[in-house]
């Protein structure tokens, strides 16, 4: 039966392939691994048996904590063979993110590489015990030896799976596979919400495979096609959008590793990529790139952007200067597998610039008031929900959660408010949720809130999004200080954007370094942004911290952060105003 393919396990839907178009391109990277459908299948499989020799078991949890490296794909689906839940972790973690997710996930098995950009993997899963057997319930530590360099005291290699594959006969896997459901959990992944820590949302293979078809069916995607991936393969848009979504429809995967615009371009021209992912902010690094002009992206016809609105002006460029005309909109979160709306690639501009889109097949999505859940008309504002094959099955081991998230009508309550036109386009107009979401990563405030509060200067911090055109928003933090602390004079804008983007507010008074009469350091706004550095993932750094002597609350003792962000607004712009006059 050719592609397309729907209602599969992810396991098989590989099998599948491998039957139908075996000799076909499936995994292109640059200049190695290729893989056919075959070779991928079979490289899977031996990888799968290598996993039963280690004792992996159906519904055993491995997180794999890699970049975009070949393995990480093979995983997805030798994990998927053997009916384990890959659980995917953000490269930008730390040692106490991933601290949480080992302990919370309750992982037997970790697939690591030795680290990304600044964050050493092997040192941060050292600092937290993992090797010397202190995380609860985690057996083995798998190291990708990809660099060429010594396995680290404590981990398994990953290369030597090939050779224990050999204990397990190919019958046994097979019979593995048999019993693994297309409802059974396969996929974990870790999202912020607007309070408390991250929750592990539970994804089936119907979940992820049949949404990643309606994704995929939206863009007419065929085996014709080449899909340069180039976002990460830890979030939905990288493992369900881009792997599934390309291989249900026998397209071909061209992936990079990481995100590098210039990779990005010569990729498509190299290997004639016809779709291409990303969000905002990845298009708009491509196309800014001072060799922009030397490739061919001619071959281009169709992709995705998602993570954040697109405005008009970058959505034409797109279409002209990349070659795109059939680019797309789509919107969706973890929790719905991800896709909920998607743009028809042959829709207005300003449909797909100004609106998510229309509903996708097989899926219930209405607007709601949210005190009252009552259905409301044609462009009103209220909240989104879905209901549908794509609602995931849950957080794990998080009840409480789950049931705040999924009402007794199994609604999917996404948090953000939207409204839907006469024609069914849906428009996102805010977030019901207090969440932040910077270059289409979720962040959640109060785990920010808490690394803040623990720093002796502070007595009090809360956080919100700030509006910025090239992460659509980007984190601030409102901090009350202890005594000693007082605000220092304003910033000029060129003065903030050279000191750490901070709004031109810090504490002063007796001095960096000095402490007031309670023996209390003050703080400066540089100083608690490399306290949280240290301390968070990279993209949950807030770029402006703003120093206040009161927060503004409700009659009943809430925060009202929407006030702290339009207050933080009219001082950035009177700040701007100030400037021009006095320059």
């Amino acid at each position: 039966m050719p592609p397309p393919y729907k209602d599969v396990s992810v396991g098989d839907l590989l099998t599948q392939l491998a039957a139908d178009l075996p000799h076909h391109p499936a995994l292109l990277y640059s200049p190695s691994p290729r893989y056919t459908f075959d070779e991928l299948d079979r490289e899977a499989r031996t990888i799968a048996r290598g996993l039963m020799a280690h004792g992996v078991g159906p519904g055993e949890r491995v997180v794999v904590w890699a970049t975009n490296v070949p393995a990480w794909v093979v995983l997805q689906f030798a994990l998927a063979k053997i009916g384990a839940i890959l659980v995917t972790a953000n490269t930008a973690l730390r040692a106490t993110d991933i601290n949480y997710l080992l302990r919370q996930s309750e992982a037997a098995t970790i697939v690591t590489i030795r680290g990304f950009r600044d964050v050493d993997y092997v040192g941060a899963l050292n600092d937290i015990g993992a090797p010397r057997g202190e995380i609860p319930g985690l057996k083995r530590l798998i190291f990708i030896d990809g660099d060429g360099g010594p396995v680290p005291e404590g981990f398994q290699s990953y290369d030597a799976l090939r050779t224990s594959a050999r204990e397990v006969a190919e019958s046994a896997l097979d019979a593995r596979g048999t019993a693994v459901g297309v409802d059974d959990v396969i996929n974990m992944q870790y999202t912020s919400g607007t309070t408390g820590f991250p929750k592990g949302v539970m994804l089936s293979s119907r979940n992820i495979v049949n949404n990643a078809y309606a994704l995929a069916d939206g863009l007419a995607l065929t085996p014709a096609d080449r899909l340069c991936l180039c976002v990460p393969l830890f979030h939905c848009f990288g493992c369900v959008i881009g792997v599934l979504g390309a291989y249900t429809h026998g397209a071909s995967l061209c992936p990079l590793e990481a995100f590098d615009a210039r990779r990005v371009l010569e990729t498509v021209e190299r290997e004639r990529c016809t779709a291409l992912y990303g969000v905002p902010t990845m298009f708009l690094a491509e196309l800014e790139h001072p060799e922009f002009s030397r490739f061919d992206l001619t071959s281009l016809r169709t992709g995705v952007m998602a993570g954040s609105i697109c405005p008009e002006p970058l959505m034409r460029r797109v279409m002209s200067d990349m070659h795109v005309p059939e680019i797309t909109i789509a919107y969706g979160l973890t929790e719905a597998s991800p896709g909920i709306t998607m743009t028809p690639r042959d829709c207005a501009v300003a449909k797909r610039s100004q609106t998510v889109g229309v509903a996708l097949p097989g899926m219930e999505v209405k607007i709601v008031d949210p005190a009252t859940g009552a259905s409301l008309a044609a462009r009103e504002r209220g909240e989104l929900c879905v209901r549908g094959y794509n609602v995931m099955k849950g957080y794990y081991n998080n009840r409480a959660a789950t049931d705040a998230a999924i009402d007794a009508d199994l609604w999917l309550h996404t948090g953000d408010e939207a409204s839907v036109d006469a024609d069914g386009f849906f428009s996102i107009t805010g977030r019901i949720k207090d969440l932040i979401i910077r270059g289409g990563e979720n962040i959640s405030p109060k785990e920010i809130e808490d690394c803040l509060r623990e720093h002796p200067a502070i007595a009090d911090a809360y956080v919100y999004g700030m509006p910025d055109s090239f992460f659509g928003e980007v984190v601030a933090a409102a901090i009350r200080l202890k005594s000693g602390a007082r605000p220092a004079r304003r910033r000029s804008p060129s003065d903030q954007a050279s000191g750490g983007g901070d709004s031109g507010l810090e504490a002063r008074g007796s001095g960096l370094g000095a402490r007031d009469e309670k023996g209390i350091r003050p703080a400066t706004s540089e100083e608690l942004i490399a306290w949280c550095a240290a301390r968070l993932a990279r993209f949950k750094v807030p770029k402006y911290v703003r120093f206040v002597p009161d927060f503004p609350m409700t009659a009943s003792g809430k925060i009202q952060k929407f006030k702290l962000r339009e207050e933080h607004q009219r001082e950035l712009a009177a700040s701007s105003r100030q400037f021009t006059v006095d320059s």
